[in-house]
């Protein structure tokens, strides 16, 4: 599931909801063009959904009236973006070089060993995702972890076993 150069379609079709319409609607309005709204679309379907599927980005494509493909390509840049389902408890572990000195690899090896899913997996229960992520920008405070966006930083294997205790 690590490759982010596909998309899942799912055979349903998207719109947005009551609220996230309204807001798309309000912020499209602080845009200088239509296209500057990719962005916060894509946060928008995320929001909504928990990942971004083919039939959300061709919707955002209708709403804003561009291409699907370039939709794709914003979505496929950023690694923020879940263009899969995810687990209820969505864990990014920075890879890069800080994080990977300091010890994220144990982190990683542990989560395995605990929930039995590899970066890319979601747990069977879907309860769990795993991804290891571009840097998160926590360089000085390395190894740094995310759920659901919530950043835990000085992490190690301890810190990540008491973490996960609270989402269990």
């Amino acid at each position: 599931m690590s490759d982010r150069s596909q998309l899942i379609e799912t055979g349903t079709p998207f719109q947005f909801d009551a609220e996230r319409d309204a807001e798309f609607e309000r912020l499209v309005k602080r845009y200088p063009t239509r296209e500057s709204m990719i962005l916060p679309a894509l946060w928008l379907t995320q929001e909504q959904e928990g990942w971004i599927s083919a039939e959300a980005i061709g919707y955002i494509a209708d709403r804003i009236g561009t291409f699907a493909s370039k939709v794709f390509e914003v979505a496929t840049f950023y690694t923020m973006y879940n263009l899969h389902p995810v687990g209820e408890y969505h864990i990014c572990v920075c890879r890069t070089l800080s994080c990977y000195l300091l010890g994220k690899q144990q982190i990683v090896d542990y989560l395995y060993q605990e929930l039995g899913i590899k970066p890319g997996d979601v747990s069977k229960d879907g309860k769990f995702s795993l991804e290891e992520v571009e840097c998160l920008g926590h360089c000085g405070t390395a190894p740094v972890v995310q759920v659901n966006g919530e950043f835990h930083e000085d992490m190690d294997v301890e810190k990540m076993k008491a973490l996960l205790a609270t989402l269990k």
